[in-house]
């Protein structure tokens, strides 16, 4: 029977595996101009997105800090992959903002309503949203190591469509934490029934 309060699990070292994939990226984009070798770490960044998952409901491993880590994984991976190839002069600035500011904006509505997690569950949209950033920028950036105008144009389509999904989610997740705010603190009164047949 999984122990939803475990630490040390199979599936939580793979993510926290995910976590230190980001700093090597950040080194050999930056450090080391090693672009071929920062897209083989994303690559795998992105299969152990997947595998820790996998494992977790295999081996009935799934627990609350697994829960946790995840998304904080992916978001912090991303954050950082966009940051560093702004850096790189790799990526623009304002895809940058465009990525950070509605999270910023959402992060601080949910702490000011719930001063913490509002317990909202990850969307298709959402998954989709940060599966195309995932693909698309690993693929600008093999588009530069190729110096390949194919890889490049396919590239922005991909993040094109992935900021228009980005945008979106975060309407979605927006309006979603307002929902729940408005029905734990101020539920709709409850329908008074009608008095039973023969009954004053």
């Amino acid at each position: 029977m999984a122990n939803p309060n475990a630490i040390v699990t199979i599936p939580n070292i793979i993510t926290v595996v995910r976590f230190l994939g980001t700093p090597l990226f950040v080194w050999l984009v930056l450090a080391k101009e090693e672009y071929g070798w920062g897209v083989f770490v994303l690559a795998m960044m992105g299969c152990t997105d997947w595998i820790d998952g996998f494992v977790a409901r295999k081996l009935n491993q799934a627990s609350k800090l697994g829960r946790m880590m995840d998304p904080v994984a992916d978001r912090v991976a991303l954050v950082a992959v966009v940051i560093t190839m702004v850096i790189a002069h790799i990526l623009p600035l304002w895809l940058l903002l465009l990525l950070l500011i509605p999270d910023v904006v959402l992060l601080a509505v949910t702490l000011y309503f719930f001063r913490g997690d509002a317990g909202l569950r990850v969307t298709m949209l959402g998954k989709t949203r940060t599966a195309a950033l995932m693909i698309g920028t690993p693929m600008l950036l093999l588009a530069k190591a190729l110096d390949s105008d194919f890889t490049f144009v396919l590239s922005w389509v991909i993040l094109a469509a992935a900021m228009v999904m980005h945008v979106i989610a975060f309407s979605q997740y927006f309006r979603a934490v307002l929902l729940k705010h408005r029905q734990i603190h101020h539920p709709a009164p409850a329908q008074e029934q009608p008095p039973a047949m023969g009954q004053p």
